[in-house]
């Protein structure tokens, strides 16, 4: 049997050696608003929004995320699939996924989402309605959402 030799082992190891594949992550597209600007209006789009100023209005993003940040303070009802929020706000609240109050964070308003974080010492003024996942039952139809009222009049966590 014919052996190669070791010139050629090493250069097919070396042409075997492949480098790991590197993670390619997929760029996030979002939307930034900074701290010095003031937006009145009606706010619509598909890539997520982070606010670190000042919002008067409507915000309308059903698949994307909104983050209020910090020095955020939005006037406005909120329409989005995940909503952050670690500054103010004072309007009603409508997601398909989840609302997230850091404990920084106020809301002031109505709420209707499928699941709620409220940390320790965030602040909740309003009515909250948590519903269910619609399930599919054996015939095919939809199952109807089951609501859970939770009536919130005080400030929650240190209030």
């Amino acid at each position: 049997m014919l052996q190669p030799s070791d010139s050629q082992k090493s250069q097919s190891s070396s042409n075997q050696s492949f480098a790991p594949p590197r993670a390619v992550a997929i760029p996030v597209e979002q939307a930034t608003i900074g701290r010095s600007l003031v937006v009145k209006g009606e706010i619509s789009g598909s890539e997520s929004l982070y606010i670190d100023g000042k919002v008067e209005g409507t915000i309308n993003l059903t698949d994307s995320r909104v983050t209020i940040g910090r020095n955020g303070s939005v006037a406005a009802n909120i329409s989005a699939r995940e909503v952050v929020i670690l500054g103010k706000v004072h309007g009603n609240i409508q997601v398909t996924d989840r609302l997230d109050i850091r404990s920084e964070g106020s809301l002031t308003g109505d709420v209707i989402t499928q699941r709620i974080s409220v940390e320790d010492g965030a602040i909740l003024k309003g009515s909250v309605q948590v519903r269910a996942v619609e399930h599919k039952n054996a015939q095919g139809q939809a199952k109807p959402a089951v609501t859970e009222q939770l009536k919130a009049a005080a400030a929650v966590a240190g209030n």
